[in-house]
């Protein structure tokens, strides 16, 4: 961007909410055209959404339920990284190039040879390296709700996690409740329920009992005061509940539909690119893919937080049980309360190790 060179990025755009608050308004700054790999945020069903809620079809929104079959990848099954330091990488990969700006590792080899599988894919499962659950779909679920309820910041968030998981790694599921504030299209804060793992919101009373619930790789599910809205992943298959309602619907158009929808995303930010800054919309450009960015890592912050001890206060009361732990997890079961404009949790100071990773030397930012 510095190069003023337009910039496309498969999501999540960054590891740490740092560096996505840090590439949000560089693409303003560098005025060049920028465009995150979230296809849904270009998909019809989101402006279909839009234009529902607009219209008062289903009221006012105060919570909303998002889902994913995921993690398809070992994740959270007590994995823990080799320490054979005489492992030695393929000619074909520069294995410190690769690790990037994360603590350097020895390379793990594979599941055959005696270490575990990172690569190619499942290095999203691993902290140090991938996002987790929320990387890999939260963009697109949860674009659907920030876009269509014009969501900013998080203002808590709290979470609890089913089995596995570890300081180095995801959990198999996790469910996690982020408090977004009031915005001009609700008329008070909203709580966003993200469920992963094979985890769904209870089926919808509005449904027709033929009716399939829960089908596919996730979904997203908006509870108003008039009515409900629901649709799959990517905001394919948009509806309203109950179905009826969509016999004769006729709501005028609103937003501008992006040619060929969710397989016209890539050719959008190509388009955009020719035409120059500042003659064309992208549906994801840095300064909203970043806020979808910072609310999934947020979410983040609080699933590895679960792992994160402090040392028992000596002084504290004793448990129940008599017995005095010597460490305590503060961020477990508790809402960890979100000073968005510092970019930092007010109540549990460990967590706030994960808003801004340390870089391993030569690496560093430039520009910022």
């Amino acid at each position: 961007m510095e190069l003023k060179k337009h910039v496309y990025i498969q999501k999540p755009m960054a590891h740490d909410v740092y560096e996505a608050r840090t590439m949000a308004n560089m693409g303003h700054k560098y005025k060049v055209i920028t465009q995150m790999g979230n296809q849904g945020s270009s998909s019809d069903g989101v402006r279909q959404m839009m234009e529902w809620y607009d219209a008062g079809l289903i009221g006012d929104v105060t919570e909303v339920y998002c889902w994913t079959d995921r993690p398809i990848w070992p994740q959270g099954a007590g994995l823990k990284w080799p320490k054979d330091l005489s492992r030695t990488p393929p000619s074909t990969l520069n294995w410190d190039l690769w690790q990037g700006t994360a603590p350097a590792k020895p390379y793990p080899m594979g599941a055959k040879e005696g270490g575990i599988d990172v690569l190619p894919f499942n290095w999203r499962g691993w902290w140090d390296y991938g996002t987790g659950v929320l990387g890999d779909m939260g963009a697109h679920i949860l674009h659907g709700p920030m876009k269509v309820l014009g969501l900013q910041y998080v203002s808590s968030v709290q979470t609890s996690v089913g089995g596995g998981g570890s300081f180095d790694t995801g959990p198999n599921s996790s469910y996690t409740v982020m408090t977004f504030p009031k915005t001009p299209k609700t008329s008070g804060p909203v709580k966003v329920h993200w469920m992963d793992g094979g985890m769904i919101p209870p089926r919808p009373e509005e449904l027709d009992p033929s009716e399939q619930w829960g089908r596919g790789d996730g979904g997203m599910l908006f509870i108003g005061t008039k009515g409900k809205m629901t649709a799959g992943c990517y905001a394919a298959r948009a509806r309203l509940l109950p179905t009826s309602k969509m016999d004769d619907l006729k709501v005028p158009e609103k937003f501008a539909r992006v040619k060929n929808g969710t397989d016209g995303h890539y050719a959008q930010w190509v388009e955009a690119s020719l035409a120059g800054y500042g003659n064309m919309e992208t549906s994801s450009p840095f300064e909203q893919a970043a806020l979808l960015t910072e609310a999934m890592l947020m979410c983040n912050l609080a699933i590895r937080g679960i792992n994160v001890p402090r040392a028992a206060d000596p002084a504290a009361p004793l448990p129940a049980n008599g017995r005095k732990p010597a460490i305590v997890y503060p961020a477990r079961y508790v809402n960890l309360n979100y000073d968005a404009k510092n970019m930092k949790v007010t109540n549990v100071d460990e967590v706030n190790q994960f808003v801004k990773r340390q870089y391993r030397d030569p690496w560093k930012l430039s520009g910022v």
